[in-house]
């Protein structure tokens, strides 16, 4: 069960964007769980030094012995109740040893005396899933809690979305349990995951048709998703349909022809279609059965080679029809491109983020000692393909062709270099709009670093920057316009995604 579940893992939550519980039948087989994760990713790493493993935690009552606060908790949790009556030495000893590994893993000072502490802990670090691994480190997450009773009922986290199930569960008790893993985010996360290696799946159903009550004629088909064959249906038709499209714009269905389309209804016709074809294919990447057959028709309807291509196309364009449409408040913007919904989140890969790509670069610079070579395109090409990079995209790029193949750099010294390469390359883009405005670079550094501390906009501020011009207030108006034209996109870029307060003004 533990390999299933760590080659299954990564599936089940859309390469780790979302995480997982594991209900266990008893403390000792969560016990025997957490010692197999530990055993199994240690042989792991020794086979593969690329491995990244999965940080699991484990967290069951230990035994009450008079402490008031314990006896509370256990009131809602009969099994760990009775578990703790038969050798509680032992029980104690083992979380006191799963508690020492979690201080160790997260730079913590937890104890079993205040175990309340450690479980709110817990409970915090699954939530932390919902930030980027960028803002917050993988390392300070979980990505598998190992429970008995705890965390079954009245917990809810949007980004937990996967239940394993080694214990058997049934009426309210089983619905508790899986309602833990379908709180609906968006539609990366359109479902909840139950792996069960019980084959409950008669106390399922009779689980489902309780609690959908008398008048539900086939309770399954509300509350289970399709088949894995059903999505795959769907998959091929909305290649089919991105296909015809394509088609009655006189293109071949390819990444490169994207380009070519012509007008903006055109591009716009394309993101619809193609925005359908991902979200199937997101939907796929979720299910943990598919057979290898299953798997090369997906693959042959659409390879993962010529999927990233198009990705990055669907970016791209999306990005200008964005901007398009901020452009054109207050005029003419057609009517399909003014409706779009881009749904970046489908085009977020938890797995290419910041530190992901870092990697990389750093193993294309170190390509002669590298096991496994990755190229210059290939980075770019990943880059291009997911939206997590969308605002930085154009920086990275950049800065992987200012880079020799082989330059012997580490990981850390790469992150350092990229941030001096976005800082020398800020510093031109303002020293040349500083120039081309009539004034000086430090003034308009300035100026830029009070808008960004405070995330708030002066126009008197901006008055003042422009008064050594001493221009009347008609030309004035005309300069200032003029400035902020080229310094809303710089400003914007710089407050990645956050919004500035008073600069909406200028982008109309």
């Amino acid at each position: 069960m533990v390999d299933a579940i760590l080659s299954k893992h990564d599936a089940a939550t859309h390469s780790r964007r979302f995480n997982a519980i594991l209900a266990t039948a008893s403390i000792n087989e969560a016990i025997e769980y957490y010692e197999l994760f530990r055993s199994a990713q240690e042989s792991l790493k020794q086979q593969d030094e690329n491995y990244e493993p999965l940080n699991i935690a484990c967290v069951f009552s230990p035994p009450a012995e008079g402490n008031k606060d314990i006896q509370q908790i256990q009131e809602d949790l009969p099994q760990e109740q009775d578990d703790n009556r038969e050798e509680p030495e032992e029980k104690k000893k083992a979380l006191k040893t799963i508690i020492d590994d979690y201080n160790r893993q997260y730079k913590t000072n937890h104890t079993i005396a205040e175990f309340d502490a450690y479980y709110q802990d817990v409970q915090k670090r699954i939530k932390d899933q919902q930030y980027s691994n960028k803002d917050y480190p993988h390392k300070n997450k979980i990505d598998i809690t190992i429970v008995v009773d705890m965390l079954l009922t009245g917990f809810d986290s949007k980004y937990l979305n996967t239940l394993y199930v080694d214990k058997n569960l049934k009426y309210h008790g089983l619905i508790q349990a899986f309602s833990r893993t379908n709180r609906i985010l968006n539609d990366t996360k359109p479902y909840g995951n139950i792996l069960d290696f019980r084959g409950q799946q008669d106390a399922v159903d009779e689980a489902i048709a309780l609690f959908s009550g008398e008048k539900t004629d086939n309770p399954k088909e509300i509350w289970l998703v399709d088949s894995a064959p059903k999505v795959i249906e769907k998959f091929q038709d909305a290649v089919r349909k991105l296909s015809e499209y394509m088609q009655s714009q006189e293109l071949e269905c390819r990444a490169e022809d994207v380009y070519n389309l012509q007008g903006d209804e055109a591009r716009a016709g394309f993101i619809n279609c193609f925005k359908e074809v991902q979200r199937y294919k997101t939907q796929l990447e979720q299910y943990t059965d598919i057979d290898e057959q299953e798997r090369a028709k997906i693959e042959e309807l659409f390879s993962e080679e010529a999927l990233r291509s198009f990705r990055g196309a669907y970016l791209e364009t999306a990005q200008q029809l964005r901007k398009l449409r901020e452009k054109g408040k207050g005029q003419e913007v057609s009517q399909q491109v003014e409706d779009l919904d881009f749904e970046f989140v489908l085009f977020a890969s938890a797995v290419i983020d910041y530190d992901y790509i870092m990697g990389l670069i750093a193993r294309y610079t170190n390509s002669r000692n590298s096991k496994q070579r990755v190229t210059k395109e290939q980075l770019i090409s990943l880059v291009a393909s997911s939206a997590n990079l969308i605002d930085e995209r154009d920086d990275i790029r950049e800065y992987i062709d200012s880079l020799d193949e082989v330059n012997g750099k580490t990981e850390q010294e790469i992150k350092e270099g990229y941030e001096t390469f976005k800082a020398e390359k800020y510093a031109k883009q303002l020293a040349s709009i500083a120039d081309k405005h009539g004034i000086t670079a430090d003034s308009l550094r300035e100026f830029v670093e009070q808008i960004m501390e405070r995330m708030i906009f002066d126009g008197e501020k901006l008055s003042d920057l422009l008064a050594p011009l001493e221009l009347g207030w008609k030309a004035r108006i005309k300069a200032e316009l003029a400035l902020m034209d080229d310094l809303v996109p710089l400003l914007k870029r710089l407050a990645v995604g956050r919004e500035i307060s008073g600069l909406s003004a200028y982008e109309d």
